[in-house]
């Protein structure tokens, strides 16, 4: 007998062709093969009518039905990180993240990540699709530090991860970039795919590539280096990382996207960058449970603040 979970329902009000699809547009923070592992499970009807075959056509006034099985436990132990916690409340925490610390775990990597983080300071993180996912809504590159949402329970997660594909969350970003971009304030509409001789990099292409929208400003001035404030308007891999090589100027530190790891001026002797200048800086969306517009700010890292103090002094 199947475990009783969450209950979703949905009422059509449009064809949509096949089930999954239309489920996976309805519900974005699942994935299409979450959404179809559960249509053949048993776990949705549609009008009182068990469905397992994913292709089924969904009809206008259709009430689909889908039962969310409680979460896997993962296995995972949480681990004090000290994650500075910005705000929360019963339905989101929202935090600073340290560079350094991998989001989710991966085969690949060994050493705690940030969900391990998040299960020793938070309660009620929210598990979707039958699998622990402890609230996370977005991700951050490994040493890309700043500012992320964590929902705390499923109707959050659902609401935030709408928000995230829609693209109506506002997204900041502070960096620290070689040379001066001609232009002080610029749109730059460059799609972005993965670089067909190193597949690890992606890279702007005009095929085989995703639209991909940043906005920039010049906040201040160094000799040969500039910080810039950077909007996102599309959410691509590395996206920021690419379009600014795209540009000429790399980060700061950005290794894989041409960065200069090290500095030299005359009497301030070597600085070595050892992470990518970047840091996620604001965050604005509608909170799942009030719906009013909320906006945070994650305070500059330390290494970030001392390259800006060495720039200026030099």
């Amino acid at each position: 007998m199947k475990k009783a979970g969450e209950i979703i329902k949905i009422e059509a009000d449009k064809k949509a062709d096949r089930l999954d699809k239309f489920l996976a547009e309805r519900l974005p923070s699942f994935s299409r093969s979450q959404l179809q592992r559960l249509i053949a499970e048993g776990r949705v009807s549609i009008n009182g009518e068990e469905i397992v075959k994913t292709s089924r056509e969904v009809k206008p006034a259709d009430l689909i039905i889908l039962e969310i099985p409680p979460p896997d436990d993962s296995g995972l132990e949480p681990v004090e990180l000290g994650i500075k916690i910005i705000y929360q409340d019963r339905d989101l925490a929202v935090i600073n993240k340290p560079a350094g610390l991998v989001v989710h775990p991966a085969g690949t990597h060994e050493g705690p990540t940030l969900v391990e983080g998040l299960l020793a300071q938070l309660d009620n993180l929210s598990g979707i699709g039958g699998e622990l996912r402890p609230g996370i809504v977005h991700r951050l590159d490994k040493n890309t530090t700043g500012i992320m949402v964590v929902a705390k329970n499923d109707s959050s997660h659902r609401k935030l991860s709408r928000q995230f594909k829609e693209r109506s969350v506002k997204k900041f970003y502070r960096t620290i970039v070689g040379g001066h971009p001609e232009h002080d304030r610029a749109r730059i509409e460059a799609p972005i795919g993965r670089d067909p001789v190193n597949r690890k990099k992606m890279t702007v292409l005009p095929d085989n590539s995703k639209p991909a929208v940043s906005r920039y400003q010049v906040l201040e001035k160094y000799p040969g280096f500039s910080e810039l404030q950077v909007e996102l308007l599309t959410g691509r891999t590395h996206q920021i990382r690419v379009h600014m090589e795209f540009l000429g100027h790399s980060i700061l530190g950005d290794r894989k996207y041409g960065g200069q790891p090290r500095l030299k001026s005359g009497g301030k002797g070597l600085f070595e960058v050892k992470r990518p200048m970047l840091h996620a800086w604001q965050l604005g969306f509608l909170h799942p449970g009030s719906e009013e517009f909320i906006e945070f700010e994650a305070e500059l890292p330390e290494d970030y603040l001392n390259l800006k103090q060495y720039l200026a002094s030099s």
